[in-house]
């Protein structure tokens, strides 16, 4: 694919270790790892969009330069897609068992979503782990470390990656957005932050999807895309409920419904995160996150959307009055 035409993730990836923020004291060892031309197995866990796979690929670039694609000292796979025990046995063990070239001291083999690998293939992969250390060395990448088996990971150093922070995330946003010639309000900049949560992947994904609608992205455009409500809109469906008015409420949930297009799950969501800002006792924020999770469970179980959205917005009236 043309580099101009591939993902903007895929084409803004830092390229050397020393571009990616915010994972100091991992990118640390990972630097001396790379020094000493040596490393054990690794298993890179955390949230998605947090750096794992570019520290990966940043690394092997570093140990190989030209050699990461000429003499195939490198193999990446995913396993969610070869996840089974056949793989295991047959491609990855003949890639782990050849012999690395000359100049190369080991060859890599990364896996991301390493924890979608069934049991049985896991238990397969510590064999080739363990009897082919000399040629290849293994990079696990996962968002959950405990769904990989004990016996993988006594074989690994295990480093654990953190959500970025707004700054990181805030930085690395406009210059994509300075790059691709596109404008970022304030208020649009700090939306696209809101709404990835430390994802630096989704906010970047949705800077691609929000350029495609205007060259000049405000909080507006930012919450369409994200299909979130804008903060304030939802605290005045929860500050109107509060205060008694069922109807006024209503009208104005359904009007959120209607104007963003959002499921009663994505609107429970939304509903969540404000309550702990609302001002009201603390017994009360209690009680509405009861309910909520209560009303959560209900549509997970298959209830009527508008009844259920409609019904909790009577308990949080029911549930003021009685206070």
């Amino acid at each position: 694919m043309p580099f101009e035409n591939r993902p903007w993730v895929e084409k803004y990836r830092p390229r050397v270790l020393a571009e990616v923020v915010n994972q100091n004291g991992i990118i640390g060892r990972l630097k001396q790892f790379v020094n000493d031309k040596s490393m054990p197995h690794l298993i890179f866990a955390g949230p998605a969009g947090t750096g794992k796979t570019t520290s990966a690929l940043a690394m092997v670039r570093e140990l190989y330069g030209r050699n990461m694609v000429v003499n195939r000292t490198y193999l990446e796979l995913n396993a969610s897609d070869a996840r089974g025990i056949d793989v295991i046995r047959t491609y990855i063990k003949d890639f782990a068992k050849a012999r690395p070239p000359i100049d190369v001291h080991f060859k890599v083999l990364i896996l991301d979503e390493a924890d979608n690998m069934t049991a049985p293939a896991q238990q397969a992969l510590r064999r080739t782990m363990e009897k082919y250390t000399k040629n290849c060395r293994m990079i696990l990448i996962c968002n959950y470390s405990n769904k990989i088996i004990p016996p993988i990971q006594s074989r690994c150093v295990v480093f654990r990656f953190a959500f970025l922070n707004s700054d990181d995330i805030k930085s690395r946003v406009k210059y994509v957005a300075q790059q691709e010639d596109i404008g970022l309000t304030p208020g649009g900049l700090n939306a696209i932050v809101d709404v990835s949560r430390g994802d630096c992947r989704r906010a970047i994904n949705y800077l691609q999807s929000c350029g495609t609608i205007s060259k000049k992205i405000d909080q507006e455009i930012v919450f369409r895309v994200a299909g979130e409500v804008p903060p304030d809109k939802i605290k005045d469906v929860l500050n109107t409920a509060i205060k008694g008015q069922l109807q006024l409420s209503i009208k104005l949930l359904d009007n959120l419904i209607i104007e963003y297009g959002l499921s009663g799950q994505n609107i429970i969501k939304n509903l969540h995160r404000e309550i702990y800002d609302l001002k009201v006792p603390e017994e009360f924020k209690i009680e509405l996150s009861k309910l909520l999770a209560e009303f959560e469970y209900r549509l997970s179980q298959g209830g009527t959307e508008i009844i259920q959205l409609q019904a909790l917005l009577a308990k949080i009236v029911l549930l003021q009055s009685s206070e």
